[in-house]
């Protein structure tokens, strides 16, 4: 069991062994509470809240508070999918509130409700390809310039991929979680409403409206399209797959190894790719896409 740095002793094991020192591996890295996910969360929805006062009150120019905006919807996610996920603190823990409190804040900029989104992800995880149950099976494309104009089509009004979650949380009955996203959309939408009513349309348009779809975008690219395409294939180590992103591993959001993240959802962001290293003979020895990483 020592020797799992040398692929050949993996033959030598049984399926029940090989299983043990997989679980024994991805455990080192569980079990810590990802403090810089925790500073990158409520310091991204700080930043983005701020810039509203400083372009309004000409602090700064609203050319340059664009890009910003469009990089806190960027760097939104990611926190809150940590507090999905529990890695902060899991229920009952001392620091429960700070799991949420990450995961509520994240969600502001790109306006998505924090018990709707982990409802849902939930489901994916679970239902991973399943054309059924995967409630983000609708994200496809059969290459990078198809995916984007798919994504194009699946913002018109008659989109299936519009009510997607609404149907997933019907189906698992947790339709009550709609009101978190009715009464999110209708503060989103009064704020952006008001400040146009009061002049500031333009404001507001680079600040919250374009930013939130070129994040949405972005992230929808790197963390569900990439790292399940084609999105055929079910199973445990099938389902998902590691990629090699020719802009490395931080402009991917870290999802070249989003395959670890699939089969060990505890294991936090940044230590992925340590246990992504150290559980790849494992993986090849499985049979799993590594897409050349």
């Amino acid at each position: 069991m020592d020797q799992v740095a040398h692929p050949a002793n993996l033959d030598a094991l049984s399926a029940t062994e090989l299983d043990v020192l997989e679980r024994q591996i991805a455990g080192k890295y569980m079990g810590k509470v990802p403090w810089s996910a925790v500073v990158w969360g409520i310091g991204n929805c700080l930043v983005f809240v701020a810039l509203f006062p400083l372009v309004l009150l000409d602090v700064i120019p609203l050319w340059a508070a664009f890009p910003i905006a469009t990089l806190n919807a960027i760097l939104a996610y990611l926190p809150s999918h940590e507090a999905q996920h529990n890695i902060i603190a899991g229920r009952g823990k001392p620091l429960r509130w700070l799991n949420e409190l990450v995961g509520h804040l994240s969600g502001i900029v790109l306006v998505h409700p924090y018990r709707v989104m982990r409802a849902t992800h939930m489901e994916h995880h679970q239902h991973t390809n399943d054309s059924e149950k995967d409630c983000d099976i609708d994200i496809k494309g059969k290459s990078t310039a198809d995916f984007f104009l798919q994504s194009l089509l699946n913002r018109q009004p008659g989109s299936k991929r519009n009510g997607a979650y609404g149907r997933c949380l019907e189906r698992t009955g947790q339709s009550h979680l709609q009101l978190d996203a009715i009464l999110m959309n209708m503060a989103y939408l009064a704020i952006m409403f008001g400040f146009a009513w009061s002049g500031y349309a333009i404001e507001m348009a680079l600040l919250w409206w374009l930013p939130k779809m070129l994040g949405e975008t972005y992230l929808t690219y790197y963390l569900a399209w990439a790292p399940h395409f084609p999105g055929h294939e079910q199973g445990r180590y099938r389902d998902t797959r590691a990629f090699k992103s020719r802009f490395g591993n931080v402009v991917s959001m870290g999802m070249q190894f989003h395959i670890i993240h699939h089969l060990y959802p505890r294991i936090p962001l940044s230590l992925t790719p340590a246990a992504y290293r150290e559980l790849r003979p494992i993986l090849e020895h499985r049979g799993c896409d590594l897409g050349g990483m």
